[in-house]
C-alpha cells in the first residue's frame, strides 16, 4: 500500500527559495522539503557573483529600480521591482542572521558592479556567493530539524477544484511512489538550462516546477526569455563552466581572435553591457574565431583572493587567468519567466506557490539584471510565508488518487537520444539568434518527441523519462511563446524582426492549458 505523509508545507527545491521559505515556515507550522539530489546539489550552490541590493549611502532604491526596469525591456511588472528592491536591505539582514558571510571591507560589506547595475551594490563572498548561501541555509534547516527527503523527484501536483493539495513523490533509490499531502505547497525547482546543448546549469535543471504546474492548469508566463550567459568555458566531455560577469566588474575585457576589444561596437556600455547584448556580441565574433576573456592586467594575488574558484577550475582545466585569456562561449544560463504568481508568490491555483527561478513575478521583464535572481528568491518567499500560513486552518485531500506503477521495462533505451535529439534542436532554432522558419520546424519536431515520451509513459512511470517528459513539455512551452512573438526585446532575439516593437508587443504571453493569451 503507498504511504501517505501529511504535512503542513511541502516545499519541492532545496536552493535558496525553497529553503528560505521553509525556515521562516517552521515558525509557523510542519515543513518537509523534497530534492531530487542531495540537498546541497542546486544551481543556487554554483552561484559565482553574489547577491545584489542597496547597501551603500550613495546608492539609491530609485537607481536600482531604474537599472532593473530599464533591462527588463519594458516589460517588468514595476510594483514587483518596487517590492524586490525596497525589500533588499532587509534580505541581506536575514541573511547575514542565518550564518552567510559575505566578504568585507573593513567592517563594511564589500560591493561589486556587474552589468546593467550604475551602482556597486552586489555583495558576493568571493566568487563562490551561493555556495555559502546553500551552506548556511542547510546548516539552519538542519538545526530547525526540518524533515528532508533526498533523491526524490516530484512527478505530478495533487490538484482538486483549482486548489493544490501536495504532490506524488519518486523515491529514485527504492523506486516507490508516496504521496505527500500538504496545506500549502511551494515549487522552488529551479531553472530549464538542461533543455539546451550549452548550458551553464546543474543537470537537475530540467523544468520539472514548470512543467508540473502547467499540467495542473496554473498559468505560465513569458517563457520565450530565455537568458543566456556570454562567459561560459567550454571543455571537452566536460559541462560548461560558468564565468561569473564579475570578472567584467573587475574589469575584465572581451578580445576576439584578433585580440579586439570589441564590445565598444555593439553597446555603449561596453563589456558591462546587458547580458543579452553581450551574448549576441560574442555569437557575431565566434564566426571569425575564438574569443576571449582577458583578466591579465590583475595581479595573481588579487585574482586567487576574488576568484579563487574560477582560478582553480580553470588551472585544473589547463588555463592560468594569471597569464592567459579565457575562452568563453555563451550557454543557457536563466530563464526569466515561468510560473506566474502575485506578489506573495502565489499562483493562479489556490494553495500553490513558487518562488525562485521557476516563478515569473515580473521582476525580470524581458531581461534579468545580473545579482538579481537570488534577492528574488529570498524576498518573494519571504512575503510567500504570510500568504502560505493563511491555509493551515485548511484540511487535507480526503480521496487520494491512485497512479501508475514504476517500472517500463526498455525505456533507457531511448532516453539518451531524445534527451540529446531535444537539447541540439533547442540550441540550434530556439537559442541566443531565432528564425521564424526555425522555430517552426523545431515546434514540429517537439510536438513529435512529446507524443513519443508521453507514449512510452502511458501505462507506467519511469524514473528516467519523468525529467524527459518535463523537458520536452517546457521546451515546447518556450518555443510557442517565441513563435508568437513577432519582435525583438531583451533576451528573445528574431531575426526577421530585429527591433523592440513597443506599439504592438508591449505585452506578456500567458498560458493556460492550450489556451493562449496576450496581456
Amino acid at each position: 500500500m503507498r504511504e501517505v505523509i501529511k504535512t503542513d508545507f511541502l516545499v519541492i527545491g532545496s536552493g535558496i527559495a525553497g529553503l528560505s521559505f521553509a525556515i521562516q515556515a517552521s515558525e509557523n507550522g510542519e515543513v518537509v522539503i523534497v530534492t531530487k539530489k542531495e540537498i546541497m546539489e542546486t544551481s543556487t550552490n554554483l552561484a559565482q557573483g553574489g547577491i545584489a541590493a542597496v547597501l551603500d549611502k550613495g546608492d539609491s532604491f530609485e537607481s536600482h529600480i531604474n537599472d532593473t526596469l530599464r533591462t527588463g525591456c519594458g516589460l517588468c511588472n514595476r510594483k514587483a521591482v518596487e517590492t524586490l528592491v525596497k525589500n533588499g536591505p532587509s534580505a541581506i539582514d536575514w541573511l547575514i542572521s542565518q550564518d552567510v558571510e559575505f566578504d568585507r571591507d573593513r567592517k563594511r560589506l564589500a560591493l561589486g558592479i556587474e552589468s546593467g547595475h550604475s551602482r556597486k551594490r552586489v555583495a558576493h563572498k568571493g566568487d563562490y556567493t551561493g555556495k555559502e548561501i546553500e551552506e548556511s541555509l542547510v546548516a539552519s534547516v538542519r538545526r530547525k530539524g526540518i524533515e528532508v527527503f533526498e533523491n526524490c523527484l516530484a512527478v505530478d501536483l495533487i490538484v482538486r477544484g483549482g486548489r493544490a493539495y501536495g504532490a506524488e513523490v519518486l523515491n529514485l533509490k527504492e523506486g516507490e511512489v508516496t504521496t505527500l499531502l500538504s496545506k500549502a505547497t511551494v515549487l522552488a525547482t529551479g531553472g530549464v538550462g538542461q533543455v539546451y546543448a550549452q548550458t551553464s546549469n546543474p543537470p537537475i535543471a530540467t523544468g520539472d516546477g514548470i512543467a508540473m504546474a502547467y499540467r495542473a492548469g496554473a498559468r505560465i508566463e513569458d517563457v520565450e526569455f530565455v537568458q543566456f550567459h556570454p562567459t561560459t568555458l567550454q571543455s571537452k566531455d566536460e559541462p560548461n563552466f560558468l564565468i561569473t560577469e564579475a570578472i567584467r566588474g573587475e574589469g575584465g575585457v572581451l578580445r576576439n581572435v584578433s585580440g579586439e576589444a570589441f564590445t565598444a561596437r555593439y553597446h555603449e556600455a561596453r563589456d558591462l553591457a546587458p547580458r543579452d547584448v553581450v551574448s549576441r556580441a560574442i555569437f557575431e565574433e565566434l564566426k571569425k574565431g575564438k574569443v576571449y576573456l582577458d583578466l591579465r592586467h590583475r595581479t595573481r594575488a588579487f585574482i586567487i583572493k576574488r576568484f579563487p574558484m574560477i582560478y582553480r577550475e580553470c588551472l585544473r582545466r589547463g588555463i592560468d587567468i594569471a597569464k592567459e585569456s579565457i575562452p568563453v562561449v555563451p550557454a543557457a544560463h536563466y530563464l526569466c519567466g515561468g510560473i506566474k504568481v502575485d506578489l506573495y508568490g502565489e499562483s493562479s491555483i489556490a494553495g500553490l506557490f513558487a518562488f525562485g527561478e521557476c516563478a515569473s513575478t515580473g521582476v525580470h521583464g524581458a531581461n534579468r539584471l545580473a545579482s538579481n535572481s537570488l534577492l528574488e528568491s529570498v524576498v518573494f518567499s519571504t512575503l510567500g510565508v504570510t500568504r502560505a500560513k493563511s491555509y493551515l486552518e485548511s484540511g487535507f485531500l480526503r480521496s487520494i488518487p491512485k497512479k501508475a506503477s514504476v517500472e517500463v521495462e526498455g525505456a533507457d533505451d531511448c532516453k539518451d537520444e531524445i534527451k540529446k535529439g531535444l537539447q541540439d534542436l533547442m540550441w540550434e532554432c530556439v537559442g541566443i539568434v531565432r528564425r521564424i522558419d526555425g522555430l517552426a520546424y523545431a515546434l514540429s519536431k517537439l510536438t513529435d518527441l512529446k507524443k513519443r515520451v508521453e507514449r512510452i509513459n502511458e501505462d507506467a512511470l519511469h524514473s528516467n523519462f519523468v525529467e524527459l517528459r518535463n523537458m520536452t513539455t517546457v521546451a515546447k512551452l518556450i518555443t510557442r511563446a517565441a513563435s508568437i512573438r513577432r519582435e525583438s526585446r531583451g533576451t528573445h532575439y528574431l531575426a526577421e524582426y530585429p527591433s523592440q516593437d513597443d506599439e504592438n508587443w508591449l505585452k506578456h504571453i500567458v498560458f493556460e492549458g492550450d489556451r493562449v493569451e496576450l496581456i
